[in-house]
Formats: C-alpha cells, sequence, structure tokens
C-alpha cells in the first residue's frame, strides 16, 4: 500500500461489535467512508461544494483485506491516499490501524467523479477535485 498522507482516528464503539465481538465487517466500510469525507474537509471541499459544483464522488470498487481483529475500545487509526491516473477513475488506498501498529484492515477500491447531470464521470476527476480544493495536499496534490 502507497504511503497514505492523511488519517483519523477512531474509537470502536461496542454496538459496532457481532456476536464473536468483533468489530461488523460492514463497518469497516463506514470507518473508511468517514476518512474520505475527512479527507475532503481537510483539502476545504465540503458535500455542499460538490452539489453547488455538480458532481459528487462515486465508489466503483471495494476490497477488504481482514488482517487482525478489531474489539470494543480499541483506539484506531484510519489512514487514506488518493492515487490519480489519467482516466476518468482513480485510487483509493487506506489502511485501519490499532494503536499498538497493527495493521488491522487493508481497503482498497476504485472511485470516480460523477456529473450530478449528465449521470456519467468526469472526464478528469484529480483536475475537478483540485480546482474545489481550499488545500489540495491532502488529495495528494
Amino acid at each position: 500500500m502507497s504511503e497514505q498522507q492523511f488519517s483519523v482516528s477512531v474509537r470502536v464503539r461496542g454496538y459496532e461489535t457481532d456476536v464473536q465481538g468483533h468489530l461488523n465487517q460492514s463497518v469497516y466500510l463506514q470507518y473508511a467512508e468517514h476518512a474520505r469525507w475527512e479527507l475532503f474537509l481537510a483539502a476545504g471541499i465540503t458535500q455542499a461544494d460538490l452539489v453547488k459544483a455538480g458532481i459528487g464522488p462515486v465508489v466503483l470498487e471495494t476490497t477488504i483485506r481482514y488482517l487482525r481483529e478489531l474489539r470494543a475500545g480499541d483506539e484506531v487509526t484510519v489512514g487514506c491516499a488518493f492515487l490519480w491516473g489519467g482516466g476518468k477513475a482513480f485510487r483509493v488506498e487506506q489502511t485501519i490501524t490499532r494503536a499498538d501498529g497493527v495493521v488491522a484492515a487493508e481497503i482498497t477500491g476504485v472511485a470516480g467523479v460523477l456529473d450530478l447531470v449528465e449521470r456519467r464521470l468526469v472526464p478528469d476527476p484529480r483536475e475537478r477535485m483540485r480546482e474545489l480544493a481550499t488545500d489540495p495536499a491532502p488529495l495528494g496534490f
């Protein structure tokens, strides 16, 4: 996985665990989504900014590798990096790391930026996001 320049901290809550006491598998996706939105905010991009621009980020594919269990009370860091290519889609790499430094999960995905009127991916998502950002560094620029 790439070096992730942006991260947020999360404490695993009891109601997020399953009968085995592990973090429920769907919550890993929620943590990843939370980190992505926080990254946008750190770059100066709000949901209102996206709506006003007529665009929105979309997830096209996600893969999760569960490496170690997470339990209620665990403090974790959710890292996030956008890897921009030359096409309509870009890669997203995220790690969920326990406080002891052990990586609990790796989440990789493919995303794009949807034109909300045309309902199609914009041809250059990197440039569209750069235009909106007041601080493009968290986006990997």
